[in-house]
């Protein structure tokens, strides 16, 4: 498994294939552990993560580390992190579709190589690359989606909030983002539990 996303993170690194490889500062393209249990895919790299080569690295990665903390995951022995595209748009927009379909094959690959059971949607973003679009985050997140539907055999797909939506809503009250984000990771967990 690591051999061959060695090979494609090589060829990942040298991509020419649009735009942003034109102003990119380094190519993220994963992070974390390869893990057949858990993927996370992210949306697109931002400042930090252009400047580190590492994706969720900057406060919204650090607020999911926390999360992941919380039910006893961590990025170095559990999950597989990537994005839907492995290079910064400007000003952190949101990727162009001639962007996400360059990137596509990249993303393909990591997920047939780590072959996760469950991947975790990680904002809208994220969620349209895979899914399509099923309908606003805040009413799909936390649902289980089977990846037969999606071309996707033997997986399971969650949408959760992006931990940069969290940062920006601070309440914990019953029914805010960031209690329905402790509501959808015990269920990861459980679910990662039985696998």
């Amino acid at each position: 498994m690591y051999e061959e996303l060695e090979k494609v993170r090589t060829e990942c690194l040298n991509c020419q294939k649009c735009e942003l490889s034109k102003s990119r500062t380094q190519v993220v393209f994963s992070g974390g552990i390869p893990n057949s249990k858990l993927m996370l895919i992210g949306e697109a790299p931002g400042f930090w993560e252009d400047k580190t080569g590492e994706p969720f690295v900057g406060k919204a990665g650090q607020l999911l580390d926390k999360i992941f903390a919380c039910v006893g995951l961590n990025r170095k022995e559990h999950v597989y992190i990537c994005n839907t595209i492995k290079c910064r748009p400007p000003e952190n927009r949101d990727p162009l579709p001639e962007e996400k379909s360059a990137c596509r094959e990249f993303l393909d690959k990591q997920i047939e190589i780590v072959n996760p059971k469950i991947i975790l949607l990680c904002g809208r973003v994220a969620v349209q690359s895979i899914l399509g679009n099923i309908g606003g985050i805040t009413k799909i997140r936390g649902k289980w989606f089977d990846g037969k539907d999606y071309g996707f055999e033997g997986k399971k797909f969650m949408p959760i909030f992006h931990p940069s939506y969290l940062l920006r809503n601070d309440s914990r009250e019953k029914g805010s983002p960031k209690w329905l984000m402790w509501q959808d990771i015990k269920e990861i967990k459980k679910e990662y539990d039985k696998l």
